[in-house]
């Protein structure tokens, strides 16, 4: 059954029942307090538990002549009715122990009296038990599917209390709370919903008649009460009341209501004259009764009080999160047929379209025409070229309900033009199938003859305001539109720039050849190969991204010069001793594993860069093979001593490299095809692959990926992306 069916399933019950659910939530808060009032009152006596009626009923005997019933109720007082020594009818909580009278019952107060009526019936008798009774019978289906969308969101039963991803108030406490008051809310309703089935017939309940033979019956031996089998063996805590004898005569009786039997007993010989076992139904309309009001425990009748407090939360935050979804629903001021920027949204709970919301915003600021819908409204877009796809994950790696029927409406509605596409994944790493969803989302576009790649797929963790930004700085700089989604509308700081000094500078003589810039920063720590450099050649909006490798506590970029390149320009003339203002994004997702069985670092042209600092860093010498591509071997140079130093080194086991433009003219695919086995046990023990360079390559070494993971794991790549074992940093 689909997550769509039971959200629904859940939402449809809570709104036909929330007024009624509201009543018996308030009204049963309220009876909670009844129980505990009442075990406050001085009728209970120590050592009541140890007590038997061989101690009980001899002392009674005594102390009263006239004894009809004695009873004792959920509280453990114990009450008698007969009459005193002047023929009065007598009713009294006693001492077991002495025979004492303790106080008087009193009946139960008017208002306590008032509120149980509302909760039963509505005042309505008969037809009001009945909407009560249907009431707990649709909390009980809103616990059951309110648990099945916690197990999916959860991603499996064994999860089901493992960490939340905190959403806004309302979405985060809504599952918590469930969590925490899910068996006392289910024993509510589920006993709520058998005393309404009782009390309607619906549950037999036989009569108990006991059957006697009076013909059979003795009056020899005679026995005191003292030494009766029966009383001996019997604690008073058992009972629930006992009918004593009329009159000395040997055919009348005491009649003992147990817990879970009826006994006859004879008042002379202490013979069992019957004995019949209560029915089941019987025995589960009591217990429904303890479980459902907490007469029997103080403690229970607390838990009660707050499940019952947190239906009425949880009746508060269901509408909430509701209205909430309902809110994400954009008006669009364009069409879909006349935007050039479609913005796709993936989202269970709503918080991912906050996000798209900011994109969208800033592009219409900009007079660009983009319209914004979730990914199960894609379409043709006539005069799209942009396509922003910005999506959740749900249950076991599965797409957001909105975005279920993305995979097939991709395939029925081809575009008619090119269409650079760019897709951001929302999750955390607190789940195992960290945005799954939205690398195979990616995985699909990637395949579509019409979308282009602008940037590489980017992971949002935990909503980290920082990670989204990183998107934005990529994306801006793809496609030179401002895109200020930090400060004022992320409430994050904005960022510092560093001063950093250049302390080497290879320039190249080649127009579009490879250089090596060094450069020294202040800091200390805190920077890490993986990181990313970002310069503002013009000093205005336009950033530009660069990978950093961490070698001999100085970073170093690697880069191509290209004919009029604003950032690749700018860094060719610099010179040993100039400054630059720049600053250091943290790259968190692509930094060396510090815990791994092997890795593979995988790289075309510049793509080396990050790399080169990983490799030097790898103090500790775990397995690390590197597949690279370039040009022609010239184009490697400018690595090939530091590269041979750190395979003498132990830092690199294995080097690979591809030329494209001489020799055997060879890419990084086919290095990665010729070693397809090594590639596939690497991912087997929990390897990593690591991707830097051209989002060409990256797109054709997914692909082998992709073949190799189905055809010898049984796999999608998406599996092993979503579980860190494949990292990209590509553009």
């Amino acid at each position: 059954m689909t997550i769509s069916v039971w959200r629904y399933s859940h939402l449809a019950l809570a709104v036909s029942s929330f007024l009624l659910l509201t009543l018996a939530s308030i009204t049963g808060i309220i009876l909670a307090f009844e129980p505990i009032s009442q075990k406050l009152q001085p009728y209970r006596v120590d050592n009541f538990s140890q007590l038997t009626l061989a101690q009980t009923l001899p002392v009674l005997k005594k102390n009263y002549a006239e004894i009809s019933e004695l009873s004792v109720d959920a509280n453990q007082f114990v009450q008698i009715k007969g009459s005193d020594a002047d023929g009065k009818n007598l009713t009294a909580y006693i001492d077991p122990q002495t025979g004492k009278m303790l106080g008087t019952p009193a009946p139960q107060h008017e208002f306590f009296q008032w509120v149980t009526a509302l909760h039963r019936s509505l005042f309505l008798h008969e037809a009001g038990r009945f909407f009560i009774g249907l009431t707990a019978f649709l909390l009980l289906l809103i616990t059951v599917s309110g648990t099945m969308l916690i197990i999916q969101r959860q991603r499996g039963v064994k999860r089901f209390f493992t960490r939340i991803v905190r959403d806004n108030f309302a979405q985060y406490y809504h599952v918590v709370l469930g969590r925490l008051s899910l068996i006392p809310i289910f024993v509510i309703a589920l006993s709520g919903t058998y005393l309404s089935l009782a009390r309607f017939g619906l549950v037999g309940e036989e009569k108990i008649t006991p059957k006697i033979d009076f013909d059979a019956i003795q009056s020899k031996p005679e026995r005191k009460l003292t030494d009766v089998a029966i009383f001996k063996q019997t604690k008073l805590a058992e009972v629930q009341s006992i009918e004593f004898p009329f009159s000395e005569d040997v055919e009348d009786y005491y009649t003992l209501k147990l817990r879970d039997r009826e006994l006859t007993v004879n008042q002379l010989t202490g013979d069992i004259l019957s004995e019949n076992r209560y029915p089941t139904a019987v025995l589960l309309t009591n217990l429904s009764l303890d479980l459902h009001t907490g007469r029997a425990s103080s403690i229970w009748a607390i838990i009660l009080a707050v499940a019952s407090g947190n239906i009425l939360f949880f009746i508060y935050s269901g509408f909430a999160i509701t209205l909430k979804r309902r809110a994400n629903r954009t008006k669009n001021k364009y069409s879909a047929d006349e935007s050039q920027f479609i913005i796709l949204v993936g989202s269970e709970n709503g918080s991912t379209f906050r996000f798209a919301q900011i994109i969208h915003q800033q592009l219409l600021k900009q007079g660009e025409k983009s319209f914004l819908t979730e990914f199960n409204n894609y379409a043709v877009f006539p005069k799209a070229e942009y396509l922003i796809a910005l999506t959740a994950t749900y249950g076991l790696g599965d797409a957001p309900t909105n975005a279920k029927r993305f995979d097939s409406l991709l395939e029925k509605y081809p575009q008619p033009q090119p269409i650079r596409y760019s897709v951001i994944g929302f999750g955390s790493h607190a789940y195992p199938d960290f945005c799954k969803f939205a690398f195979e989302a990616n995985q699909l576009l990637s395949r579509q003859p019409w979308a282009v790649p602008l940037v590489d797929i980017h992971t949002v963790n935990d909503r980290s305001p920082d990670e989204f930004g990183l998107w934005a700085e990529a994306w801006s700089q793809q496609t030179d539109l401002p895109m200020p989604v930090s400060s004022d509308l992320l409430k994050v700081p904005a960022p510092k720039l560093d001063t950093l000094t250049v302390t080497d500078n290879t320039r190249t003589t080649q127009p579009d050849g490879t250089f090596l810039v060094r450069l020294q920063t202040k800091r200390r720590n805190g920077v890490t190969s993986g990181d990313l450099l970002a310069i503002y050649p013009a000093n205005d909006h336009r950033e530009r991204l660069y990978s950093i490798g961490v070698l001999n506590k100085e970073l170093q970029l690697s880069v191509r010069l290209h004919p009029n390149g604003l950032g690749s320009s700018f860094l060719h003339e610099l010179t040993p001793g100039e400054t630059i203002r720049a600053r250091i994004v943290s790259n968190d997702h692509f930094h060396f594993p510090k815990k791994a069985p092997v890795v593979v670092m995988i790289a075309n042209g510049t793509g080396i860069a990050p790399f080169l600092g990983m490799i030097s860093q790898n103090k500790q010498q775990i397995p690390c093979h590197l597949y690279c591509g370039f040009r022609q071997s010239t184009s490697f140079d400018v690595y090939r001593d530091f590269l041979q130093e750190s395979q003498s080194a132990q830092k690199l086991t294995n080097l690979h490299i591809a030329y494209s433009r001489e020799g055997e003219k060879q890419y990084v695919t086919d290095l990665l095809t010729y070693d397809a086995d090594f590639i596939t046990n690497t991912l087997m023990m929990k390897g990593i692959l690591m991707i830097c360079g051209s989002l060409a390559m990256q797109k054709d070494v997914i692909d082998l990926l992709e073949t190799i993971c189905q055809t010898k794991l049984g796999q999608s790549v998406s599996h092993y992306q979503s579980h860190s074992q494949i990292l990209m940093d590509c553009y």
